[in-house]
């Protein structure tokens, strides 16, 4: 990848790296991807042409700086895709993904967007997609999901997610965990479950839009 270093460089050139990371990250969870370059660097201390030296593009800082969070979101699907029960899964990984999402704007920000040529982050994003959608398919022939529930629905749920902003992490935090908890009693097949207006188109992949 762009952001690599190679072990010869100096301690200083690491530490550059390291400083751009942070700053990306604390820049990127409070105020989402649109934070210029140049805005970056200041905070990290450093001059524009050391940013572009460590990442010559946005879409690989992008990468760089969420790398964690993607690898955390995917274990949250990889783990609810091997439970037994795809509806226990399902629910788990609304839980957990809600509550990673709400600790940092960034990244619902990159997940969502698949952001433009951030190859690790689009990639990734399909794979979690296609592995819900399977998940989704096996929870409906439970009987535990409602039928009309599609993966553009997951989608919504996010960008709803998203929208909560409050004055502490704490406090975003049990708001989201009490928004999942509402989603979780929606999705959930019943008796008096009202028919939904048609699915509103949010994903742009070809994955199977959870309608087995």
């Amino acid at each position: 990848m762009t952001h690599d270093l190679p072990h010869s460089l100096r301690s200083d050139a690491r530490d550059n790296h390291e400083r751009l990371l942070e700053a990306a990250r604390a820049l990127f969870s409070r105020e989402g991807l649109s934070v210029p370059m140049r805005e970056i660097a200041r905070r990290a201390d450093v001059g524009p042409a050391t940013l572009y030296r460590h990442f010559p593009t946005k879409e690989s800082l992008v990468a760089a700086a969420f790398a964690d969070q993607l690898r955390a979101c995917q274990d949250i699907v990889d783990q609810a895709s091997a439970d037994p029960d795809p509806w226990h899964g399902l629910c788990q990984m609304i839980e957990n993904v809600c509550e990673l999402h709400a600790r940092d704007r960034g990244f619902t920000e990159a997940f969502l967007s698949a952001y433009p040529r951030a190859a690790g982050l689009t990639t990734s994003r399909e794979h979690m997609l296609k592995a819900i959608a399977d998940m989704a398919g096996r929870a409906k022939r439970t009987g535990h999901l409602r039928p009309d529930f599609v993966l553009d629905d997951l989608v919504l749920m996010l960008m709803a997610n998203k929208g909560i902003q409050t004055a502490s992490p704490t406090t975003q935090v049990a708001a989201s965990r009490r928004f999942a908890a509402f989603v979780i009693q929606a999705l959930t097949n019943g008796p008096h479950n009202a028919p939904l207006p048609p699915p509103a188109r949010l994903t742009s992949t070809g994955v199977d839009n959870g309608q087995r």
